[in-house]
């Protein structure tokens, strides 16, 4: 500040102040951008574990499928292997929504059926041809298994909130939680049951058998949750 003529004091300074708050940069990434883009990421993972196995494939080469950087990778995912993990669990909040809707006295199949009648599978992610090979990979690759095994840890809470949400009991009751323990176990043994025996057929076999084998695994849990 100065002193002007008359004893009055201006400031010096220019009159054209910066807008507070202004962004500098790039703004910042939606939560739904995060997800796209690690379900972008795990879908190009999956390409290339099926295409030429894990041991051959770098955070470099997909990041390239996907056009970011392998350091970008790395900061979604801390190995290669999770990077798989969105469509592996992508199911999880979608099949404790389908066990919040069986009714009482519904048979489980025919929920299923509506369910894949409206195309909200159980299992959502690749298609079931892929779906199978990485599954199958699973077999051979321990990190991937480690992957595979997780999303089921993970799942089954969530299927024993559903289940005693369903039958008005407390979320902590043993009961929901032994039916999840069974109906995750169903799951996981139907995809795998699924993956191992359906090698090399085309997508709509693989649509078909994989409803199938689902469906079956459903009736036999079925029997033990009422």
């Amino acid at each position: 500040m100065t002193a002007a003529r008359g004893g009055t004091r201006r400031s010096t300074t220019s009159s054209v102040a910066r807008p507070a708050g202004r962004p500098t940069g790039r703004p910042p990434l939606t939560e739904e951008r995060k997800a796209e883009i690690r379900l972008e990421i795990a879908r190009a993972a999956v390409d290339l574990f099926v295409a030429q196995g894990v041991v051959a494939t770098t955070g470099e080469q997909i990041g390239a499928a996907v056009g970011v950087s392998a350091r970008t990778v790395w900061r979604y995912f801390p190995s290669k292997e999770s990077c798989v993990s969105p469509l592996f669990s992508a199911g999880i909040d979608m099949t404790a929504d389908f066990l919040r809707r069986w009714r009482p006295g519904q048979p489980l199949d025919e929920l299923f059926d509506r369910e894949l009648a409206d195309e909200k599978h159980v299992l959502a992610g690749p298609d079931r041809a892929t779906l199978g090979a990485l599954v199958r990979l699973t077999r051979t690759e321990p990190g991937l298994r480690a992957i595979w095994l997780q999303t089921y840890d993970e799942a089954e809470p969530a299927f024993a909130r559903a289940l005693a949400e369903r039958a008005a009991l407390p979320a902590d009751d043993l009961r929901p939680t032994i039916q999840a323990a069974i109906f995750n176990a169903a799951l996981r043994a139907a995809v795998e049951h699924y993956a191992w025996h359906t090698a090399d057929t085309d997508r709509a076999t693989a649509e078909a058998e994989l409803a199938a084998t689902l469906r079956s695994a459903l009736g036999v849990v079925a029997q033990g949750v009422v």
